[in-house]
């Protein structure tokens, strides 16, 4: 089992290495940058201007060495400096990521909730018209996008009054109904698919593992219909479904952009996109930096599970 880990740790940490130089050359090559954005008007007037602005920002020194500089920070906790704001864009990104963590776990435990439930229910009574209703169910949240769900939801509730805000962000540490009443809807609005994706996983694997000798064993032994799903069915249905739960939640983190611009909830996806108008480079490095190691290290513990789950994983 430490073989496993080490081996899965170190391949983590060089995806995160490659993810880094991926993001930080893709954000040097596209058009434009501070200076331009900063200067306005002014840039295509006044060149000397626009290069001592480059100058003061340090986006005048070759490609490589802001690399080997930026990633140098970044290995000892700094992600650097906002240009615009000139913030830390750690201690932002420690307080916006902690409004997009809960809104990623929050859509995750409704997904879950929701979606193994109805994946069970679609296998077990695959030939009845519960089955299908629940089919049509899943397929129906892997259709609808996010941001026309969220519209959906807000006219929903604005047009019935239900009570629930529907824009808006509430700290936990004013009132604890009214911060989960705001992060209510964005987390629906943002689990909708992994939810629809876990209940097609959990669908076809519970079909898969139903179909097994053992499971056959298990009934013609006498076992109740329940004792068998417990003890035989889920818990070996459930292996691949793990694997997609820990890879969604860091896809989750990496696209709550639009449910946060929808919602105006001040996360990590209003922050990185505010930094890409303004060409604000450490700030765009430094956030899909972050939801890139949120995404391995949710990749990971799947993993750690998976094997825990099932042991021959380990070998």
């Amino acid at each position: 089992m430490l073989r496993f880990l080490a081996t899965r740790t170190i391949t983590a940490l060089i995806t995160i290495w490659g993810a880094s130089l991926i993001v930080f050359v893709a954000v040097q090559m596209a058009p434009g940058d501070f200076a331009q954005s900063y200067l306005g008007y002014q840039a295509a007037e006044d060149e000397e201007l626009l290069e001592a602005v480059r100058k003061k920002y340090g986006l005048d020194r070759p490609m490589v060495v802001q690399y080997v500089a930026w990633l140098g920070n970044v290995l000892q906790g700094d992600l650097g400096m906002s240009l615009q704001s000139r913030n830390s864009v750690a201690s932002e990104l420690v307080r916006r990521g902690r409004v997009s963590m809960e809104l990623a776990l929050l859509a995750t435990l409704f997904s879950v909730m929701i979606g193994i439930p109805i994946g069970l229910a679609a296998a077990v009574w695959r030939h009845r018209v519960t089955g299908v209703v629940m089919q049509a169910l899943a397929i129906l949240g892997l259709s609808v996008p996010s941001f026309v769900l969220g519209t959906f939801l807000i006219f929903l509730v604005s047009n019935w009054s239900l009570g629930l805000p529907v824009s808006g962000y509430v700290p936990i540490t004013e009132s604890l109904a009214r911060h989960f009443g705001s992060m209510l809807l964005p987390s629906l609005t943002l689990g909708a698919i992994t939810m629809a994706v876990i209940a097609r996983f959990t669908r076809s694997s519970v079909l898969d593992v139903l179909s097994q000798d053992y499971v056959r064993t298990a009934h013609s032994k006498g076992l109740q219909a329940r004792v068998v799903m417990a003890r035989h069915v889920l818990r070996n249905a459930l292996i691949p479904t793990v694997t997609v739960i820990g890879i969604n939640l860091g896809y989750l983190m990496g696209g709550t952009i639009i449910v946060e611009v929808l919602y105006s909830l001040p996360g990590m996806g209003r922050y990185v996109l505010r930094g890409l108008g303004s060409r604000d480079f450490p700030v765009v490095q430094g956030t899909i930096l972050a939801a890139c190691t949120v995404f391995v290290f949710a990749s990971l513990a799947a993993d750690v599970i998976y094997a825990y789950l099932d042991p021959r994983i380990r070998y």
